[in-house]
């Protein structure tokens, strides 16, 4: 997957004090030069706490033998992570002022660690498995990029299997790292084939760090650049003040972004009320940190609470939510803000939000001071909207302050314990350390029986999609032999009576832009519905994976409508023309009287079904008229 630029990379070494610096170009602990490490953008790098480096061994030891976790993560170091793109979750692990390799997630296999050469060299003299040894003539071949052939195989680890990561030697050091093509058996028997695909294959030479300082240290050594942030971001925050006249409290989530944005209020000089939106889905810690954050500072708490039943209550009607049908975030979080909002600030609000343009490309498109379009009478401010992550927890570790406690269980961001935008190794972690998720995991369970759902939708957590990404779709069908649309189509849903909508709409707090959630009260007929698409535009009809779209409208056949754009004008009219469709569609009597208003002959009757025939100019003028689906339709929906 494509690496994303979302700012600077601002991660430095010192080679000869052996720790990380931010920003400058000089050590102030030594006064010797320092270099920037190369990492894969958007480079928001974190620190690595126990629980991950104890994980990144235990896959070292697992992969390559005894003790070579060690050797890669020597104990006393400082580790940092660098969350890169992939299908899943992938961090990149800096140790030294290197990037040594990436521990990577893989559906239906778990936890892989991906070696750079560097990390190769670290691991060689103690491996035990994953080893290929290659004849030294073949080298010279692999330094220039050149894969591993079967001829050129003198041994291999017994353990060694296709698919596996493996680390190619000469038989005194490593040579290059790759993905072995061949079990071991066959890469030293074959006379001709591919045996390592090679990726790492560029000589590097170690740079025989000494070991580094701990946290304490580094964050002496950085003292000046957060010194300079903070600096910075407190006069933004004073400033914004000034030119607002308004109440001013901070969104507090309990994750660390915007833990580091009250301690610079603090900072400041001021004592903001702290406004924390109770989703009903936090897990219990975050609740019991935000508590304490108020308290320990002597801080205002105005908690605001999503009703009890806004999320099981309404799955009834929606069914599960997923990263392109997240009508979750508009029962649990919009409407519980704009609530929040409206009775303790009726006359408007300034927000200081921990938002950071390193956290997704909608972010970094937005401006520093914003007004909200769809919370009436908020305005936001992000006093951290340049910091990277490492800024921010160098921050917080300065202040000595407690954080979320979720960030040392694994997770690197803190939201929902359900959040359908959670990759499976974050999911794996929750479903292991939250007492909480087994109300999920149950109501999951019972849904894919209910609904006819093949196992392989709870096990790969094919919820978290309506639409699932080509990649994920190849990555499945090949882990599994079948076809996507065997692993997400249940049996049909049949609310029984006339097709009724329930609907969510406005923006999610979660992604930009306007968009509309409905679920249908019983399954749609996806071919018969394209048969009248074209009314609305050029349409795009998966039926193998079951779904339609249009003019940025999609019609699941299990019943579900999604509409998203930046227009809210537009978004609602493309949805109410959808609603329409699928009512004619789904229910129509024959009786003719929108063929009857098409200037240009082009709708008729088909096996008593109204369906268009002919080329369509999109005058509405058939959708507009009176149609006795549409006219004693459901009279709860309104747009």
């Amino acid at each position: 997957m494509a690496a994303v630029r979302l700012g600077k990379n601002h991660l430095r070494w010192c080679d000869s004090c052996n720790l990380p610096l931010l920003e400058r170009r000089d050590c102030p602990a030594c006064n010797g030069g320092t270099r920037e490490v190369e990492v894969t953008p958007p480079a928001d790098v974190r620190p690595a706490f126990d629980r991950d480096r104890g994980l990144i061994r235990h896959t070292v030891d697992e992969q390559f033998g005894e003790g070579c976790g060690e050797a890669l993560l020597p104990s006393g170091r400082v580790v940092l992570l660098n969350k890169v793109p992939a299908l899943d979750r992938m961090d990149e692990v800096i140790v030294d002022g290197e990037a040594v390799g990436a521990l990577r997630y893989d559906l239906g296999r778990g936890n892989v660690f991906v070696n750079r050469l560097q990390g190769a060299k670290r691991m060689h003299p103690v491996m035990s498995r994953g080893r290929v040894v290659c004849d030294p003539g073949a080298v010279p071949f692999i330094r220039e990029g050149k894969n591993l052939m079967a001829p050129g195989v003198v041994a291999a680890s017994d353990h060694v299997r296709r698919g596996d990561e493996v680390v190619v030697s000469d038989g005194k050091e490593a040579v290059a790292t790759g993905l072995a093509r061949m079990d071991a058996e066959e890469m030293v028997d074959a006379a001709k084939g591919q045996a390592v695909k090679t990726k790492w294959t560029k000589e590097v030479f170690p740079r025989n760090p000494r070991p580094s300082p701990g946290w304490d240290e580094v964050l002496a050594a950085n003292q000046e650049v957060l010194g300079e942030r903070t600096a910075e971001a407190v006069d933004f925050i004073r400033s914004t003040i000034e030119r607002h006249d308004l109440p001013a409290i901070v969104s507090f989530s309990g994750g660390k972004d915007s833990l580091a944005t009250l301690l610079l209020t603090l900072d400041a000089g001021l004592r903001l009320p702290l406004l924390f939106v109770d989703t009903g889905l936090e897990f219990d810690e975050t609740v019991e940190h935000v508590e304490e954050v108020a308290e320990r500072h002597g801080l205002e708490l105005i908690v605001e609470s999503a009703p009890v039943d806004a999320f099981f209550g309404n799955l009834v009607h929606f069914g599960p939510p997923a990263k392109d049908y997240r009508w979750c975030c508009k029962t649990n979080k919009l409407g519980p803000t704009v609530g929040a909002i409206l009775r303790n600030f009726p006359e408007g609000v300034l927000s200081f939000i921990g938002q950071r343009r390193y956290e997704s490309e909608a972010r970094r498109s937005k401006s520093r001071v914003w007004r909200n379009p769809w919370t009436p009478g908020q305005v936001g401010a992000s006093p951290i909207q340049d910091w990277n992550a490492l800024h921010v927890w160098m921050y917080i570790m300065s202040k000595g302050e407690a954080f979320n406690p979720w960030y040392q269980q694994g997770l690197d961001r803190i939201g929902c314990f359900l959040c359908p935008a959670s990759d499976m190794a974050e999911l794996e972690i929750v479903a292991g350390e939250s007492g909480r998720y087994r109300q999920w995991s149950d109501w999951l369970h019972q849904h894919r029986i209910a609904r006819d759902l093949p196992e392989e939708w709870e096990r790969y957590a094919l919820w978290r999609w309506k639409k699932v990404p080509q990649s994920i779709r190849e990555e499945l069908e090949s882990l599994t032999g079948k076809d996507l649309g065997s692993l997400t189509r249940g049996a049909p849903r049949d609310g029984g009576g006339q097709i009724r909508l329930a609907m969510q709409e406005g923006a999610s707090p979660c992604v930009a832009g306007y968009s509309i959630e409905g679920s249908f009260s019983r399954s749609v007929d996806i071919g018969r519905l394209a048969s009248l698409a074209g009314i609305m535009g050029p349409a795009d009809l998966q039926e193998d994976e079951g779904w339609l779209s249009v003019e940025g409208v999609t019609v699941y056949e299990e019943g579900v409508l999604t509409a998203k754009g930046p227009s809210v004008e537009r978004v609602r009219k493309m949805a109410e023309r959808m609603h329409e469709l699928v009512l004619r569609s789904e229910e129509c009597v024959g009786c003719s009287l929108c063929v009857a208003r098409c200037p240009r002959g082009s709708l008729g009757l088909q096996e008593g079904k109204v369906t268009l025939i002919g080329e369509c100019d999109r005058c509405g003028r058939c959708l507009d008229g009176p149609c006795p689906a549409s006219s004693f339709r459901d009279e709860e929906f309104r747009m």
